[in-house]
């Protein structure tokens, strides 16, 4: 029964699609329910010559997004479509990841298939070997890592008449380059849409594969839960979910709780504390209406597609967060006609949530889309969110890839940033009006992993862009150094620094190293920060030691060669609300103590002048030698140096 509150919020959603209509968008309406997502529309497109152009690299600031679905040569392929991909990382190598998406081999056919591309350098190349079967109509990808390693790819499939909507389920033992399927064809059960989690405690039920679907399934009623216990090989008989959640991800606890989300006549986080006894029939003890402060939605800004999915993502950093359970959502809020970000959790295991907050920082505004949001929960706990957002865009619907991350379980969110340049969403369609349903994110200690759909390439023989897929890596800003210095003790005369100022010209060391060319940096930050290693990363010279003091980190060096420059970093950096990579460059020049990057007759008159004088702050760059006296030997160094420069 839908309440006369319900049936009002939509018709005022109705109403306010008007203006959108007249820019050509379709009209927003909640998500469809009782009826396929998928439709063999098309057969497969006939064979064609293949042409290819240079794969994307889309650079946008500190972000490069690189694409996906490339050909046996890291070709771009021209006049295909790829959309709606799921990704899952290695996480025992986090350089091995896998992305499967929808392939469309021509955009004149919407006849789709199971493609997929894997890495072994952390997303910088990919190769995409083809698709699971050859003209087999596939779509609704979702994959998963077990802790080993594993990658698991859950397909639906289908055929013209649309007598079935089944799934079955494959898996990759060697980083996705190959896939076995395990279950039989439409062995998996499942359905249309559909999600899947595998249990990764250690408890009864670890290993255990969990899906839900919307309702159009391969049993023919309701909204469905199946469970296998060996791996995906066979899928227990299918059983009703309480209150009928669709569109929605599934998650387990550290104690072995699977949680269901997803939308009903309101959304839902239903809960089976026995799914993880495999002699038991699983059943479902706890089910929760939940505010999202709207509902999902369909059409507008996605054509004939939906405008978000729900996802569901618990918290198992062992912490003071550990197992929160939050669901984040792009929705439609009531009066509205376009989305925004919102997030709740329960810090009791279900019983309760939070009011929704909502993650997108820019004002409301009913023209602006934020839509396609998702998210995922670092082992560390710290919370990473990506979603499509058109706030720059003029026309309102241009889209560029946004993020924010939380590390307080979502009660904040940081300041949103674009990490994608902007496309247009409506162009490369392959015959089907939508960019696919989802994108998806897995986080890990310091960022997220992300795949998503874009429009960079242009194919110009259809004078529009292309839709591919694109991996982009995102992570919380570094922490700042607020200064930073090359220290050396000068005898009984006590310790001076030289000052390397974090940006603009080079801060220029003009002090000898001794017989092994030693030198020590000092990086001071605004707060106590924890430092997992430092390296040489340009330059010539290597860290014999680092140390972390507080705010302060003292970084020692050995076989530093002269004319050079050096850049030393810091690497994850944690000051306890963002963690990243710190640099900090130094010049080397012996001798150049007017520090203006040449050793000059300037330099051996100025050292002249302070033969004699006692080191202190103001003319310890002459005392060369570093032994607290400025001396003939010091001239002498400069002399020898005369003519040396730091290269541009």
């Amino acid at each position: 029964m839908i309440s006369r509150t319900r049936v009002f919020s939509c018709l005022i959603l109705l109403s306010g699609v008007a203006s959108l209509s007249g820019q050509g968008l379709t009209p927003t309406h909640r998500v469809p329910r009782n009826e396929p997502l998928e439709r063999y529309d098309n057969p497969p497109a006939p064979p064609r010559k293949i042409e290819t152009s240079p794969r994307m690299i889309s650079v946008f600031g500190a972000f490069i997004s690189y694409q996906v679905n490339v050909d046996q040569n890291g070709q771009n392929i021209v006049g295909d479509a790829a959309n709606e991909c799921a990704i899952s990382v290695d996480p025992t190598n986090s350089n091995k990841m896998t992305i499967a998406w929808r392939q469309f081999n021509s955009v004149t056919s919407n006849f789709r298939q199971g493609g997929w591309g894997y890495t072994s350098d952390a997303g910088v190349h990919w190769t995409f070997p083809g698709v699971l079967q050859n003209n087999v109509f596939r779509s609704d990808p979702v994959t998963k890592s077990d802790e080993t390693g594993n990658f698991f790819y859950l397909s639906l499939q289908s055929n013209v008449q649309q007598s079935f909507f089944c799934d079955d389920l494959w898996r990759s033992t060697n980083g996705g380059q190959t896939w076995v399927e395990q279950s039989p064809d439409r062995g998996a059960g499942g359905g249309d849409k559909q999600w899947f989690t595998i249990d990764k405690t250690t408890g009864p039920g670890h290993g255990f594969q969990y899906q839900s679907d919307d309702g159009i399934n391969c049993s023919g009623g309701g909204v469905e839960f199946q469970r296998s216990t060996n791996g995906g090989v066979t899928w227990q008989s299918p059983i009703n979910i309480p209150n009928s959640p669709i569109y929605g991800t599934l998650d387990v606890d550290t104690n072995g709780n699977l949680f269901v989300g997803g939308e009903g006549n309101t959304f839902y986080c239903v809960r089976s504390s026995n799914a993880q006894i495999g002699g038991q029939t699983p059943t479902f003890d706890r089910s929760t209406a939940v505010n999202m402060g709207g509902d999902l939605g369909s059409g507008g800004i996605n054509g004939v597609g939906l405008t978000g999915m729900l996802f569901l993502a618990i918290d198992r950093s062992g912490g003071p967060t550990n197992n929160n359970i939050y669901m984040l959502a792009s929705v439609v809020p009531p009066g509205r006609s376009t989305t925004d970000v919102m997030f709740v959790r329960s810090t009791d295991g279900g019983l309760t949530f939070s009011a929704p907050h909502k993650v997108n920082d820019d004002p409301v505004n009913p023209s602006k889309w934020h839509w396609f949001g998702t998210f995922a929960v670092a082992p560390n706990g710290r919370l990473d969110a990506v979603w499509y957002d058109t706030r720059n865009a003029a026309n309102n619907t241009d889209s560029q890839l946004f993020y924010s991350y939380s590390t307080d379980a979502g009660v904040t969110w940081s300041a949103n940033v674009a990490v994608s340049n902007s496309f247009n969403p409506f162009e490369g369609y392959p015959n089907q009006s939508k960019i696919g349903d989802y994108i998806t994110i897995v986080s890990d200690e310091t960022g997220g992993n992300v795949a998503y759909s874009a429009t960079f390439n242009f194919n110009p023989a259809r004078n529009q862009h292309e839709e591919d897929v694109y991996y982009v890596r995102v992570a919380p800003a570094a922490p700042m150094a607020q200064s930073a210095f090359s220290r050396k003790i000068h005898g009984a005369a006590g310790t001076f620094d030289v000052p390397l100022p974090l940006t603009g010209n080079v801060g220029v060391e003009c002090r000898s190293g001794g017989a092994t060319n030693d030198y020590q940096m000092i990086i001071n930050f605004g707060s106590s920060v924890t430092v997992e290693s430092a390296s040489v990363t340009s330059g010539t010279g290597s860290v014999s030691s680092f140390g972390v003091s507080g705010s302060q980190v003292t970084v020692n060096l050995t076989g530093v060669t002269n004319v050079q420059r050096i850049t030393v970093t810091l690497h994850n950096v944690n000051n306890g609300t963002s963690t990243g990579d710190v640099p900090v460059s130094m010049g080397v020049l012996v001798g150049d103590v007017n520090g203006n990057a040449a050793v000059s007759a300037a330099d051996v008159a100025l050292t002249k002048s302070q033969v004699g004088a006692t080191v202190s702050g103001s003319n310890f760059r002459e005392d060369v030698n570093a032994n607290g006296t400025i001396s003939s030997t010091d001239v002498a160094l400069v002399k020898a140096e005369v003519g040396t420069a730091l290269p541009p």
